[in-house]
């Protein structure tokens, strides 16, 4: 029998249609096929549960959760009486810590691995495994991004939690003995908030499916015909992609319609915000909510744009939308965790007018595909090669621990 492994991500991996759960899904099916997995997670979106038999096929024991948005953000507020941040009381649950407990006393479990520092105290308890933490981003300094855009008193709360998480996140990578993020950006700016833990703090990069985000795969026209799109896929109840689409829609959208009126903008993504729904009254702006499979939308927009004011880490949105042989035009926050070498089919801007320039010419010149970003991306985020850097760090081999 494989050896167990108890792993804790925040959030239930599947199905794999935002950020976070494309990266946790991969590293469950890679983990479960080394090893019996015994999962522990939360089901924060209703939506989800009919995967639940999906992720248990894929483990031995698995405790899912149910998460009250609501409560858990009641429950948050504790942390401004403990002084601690609010994210760690909005994921703290008695029966998941009970369960957590037993799973590793009942199969004397020596690898743990978590995903996202608010999963980290349910095992800062068990420090005769080997721990492994999966931060994927940088929380901490999100917060921080997010408190310079707010106004008072938001702004004072976000300031807060950026700087109690740092400190937070600082305790884990102490503690645990390896720390990942999604690229060598992220890496490097953690060492540099925590240089006590250089040695522990490693990266891998997100991959794609290229076999399922494939140009050649044959995909029905959710759009009317003779409509040229720009489209933006993404989670429509996360700040950064909320901000990104009001700025783009309200900045740049009008702009380019003017001098191409037969231009359409879609947002694709599951739980529009009432602000992202108010944006459909913008002429020209479509929102469609939560999508069955994306694909099509790429496949048949004419490019996709990622105009990330606000981004860490590694954006898959950008990752498939090239897979798919897709023109991206993106800010360079949003290319910021990419490696170089992109090609001439993703462009950067950071002004509307940067926008502008490059989606006219596009827009007015018909159809395009960008083979050379498909080729970029099946050479450097293949998920497996990937992977193999968390599996030497899971290794008790010492001389297969060293290296980023």
């Amino acid at each position: 029998m494989p050896e167990p492994l108890l792993f804790l991500p925040h959030r239930i991996p599947f199905p794999p249609n935002k950020g976070d759960k494309i990266r946790s899904f991969h590293l469950l099916q890679y983990l479960s096929d080394r090893y019996t997995v015994h999962l522990g997670t939360f089901v924060d979106d209703k939506a989800d549960w009919p995967y639940a038999d999906s992720v248990k096929k894929l483990c031995g024991e698995c405790c899912l959760i149910p998460m009250n948005t609501r409560t858990s953000r009641l429950r948050s507020l504790t942390g401004l009486l403990t002084g601690e941040a609010l994210t760690l009381p909005y994921y703290r649950n008695a029966t998941l810590q009970s369960w957590v407990n037993t799973v590793i006393q009942k199969y004397s479990i020596e690898k743990i691995v978590v995903f996202s520092s608010s999963m980290a105290q349910y095992v800062e308890h068990h420090p005769h495994a080997r721990r492994i933490m999966d931060f994927v981003d940088v929380d901490s300094d999100k917060w921080t991004q997010y408190a310079q855009s707010k106004r008072w008193p938001f702004n004072q709360i976000y300031r807060r939690e950026g700087r109690l998480l740092l400190k937070y996140e600082r305790h884990v990578a102490q503690d645990f003995d390896a720390s990942f993020f999604v690229s060598a950006q992220e890496a490097a700016l953690f060492e540099l908030l925590a240089p006590e833990s250089k040695d522990r703090v490693h990266w891998f990069s997100n991959g794609v499916d290229a076999e399922y985000f494939s140009p050649l795969g044959t995909y029905p026209n959710p759009y009317p015909p003779d409509q040229q799109v720009l489209v933006f896929t993404g989670a429509m109840d996360y700040w950064p992609n909320i901000d990104a689409v009001t700025w783009f829609a309200q900045e740049v959208f009008p702009q380019i319609q003017a001098k191409a009126p037969q231009v359409s903008f879609y947002i694709v993504g599951s739980n529009p915000a009432k602000s992202v729904l108010q944006l459909g009254q913008i002429p020209g702006v479509h929102v469609t909510g939560r999508v069955k499979d994306v694909r099509p939308y790429l496949a048949h927009a004419q490019l996709a744009v990622a105009p990330l004011r606000i981004a860490r880490g590694i954006q898959n949105k950008v990752l498939e939308a090239l897979a798919m042989a897709k023109i991206v035009m993106a800010t360079p926050q949003a290319m910021e965790g990419l490696v170089a070498g992109f090609g001439a089919g993703c462009m950067t801007g950071s002004t509307p007018a940067e926008f502008v320039e490059f989606i006219i010419p596009q827009v007015c010149s018909g159809p395009q595909t960008n083979p050379s970003g498909r080729e970029w991306v099946l050479q450097h985020y293949d998920w497996t090669q990937n992977l193999l850097k968390m599996e030497l760090q899971l290794s008790p081999d010492p001389m297969r621990r060293s290296g980023s």
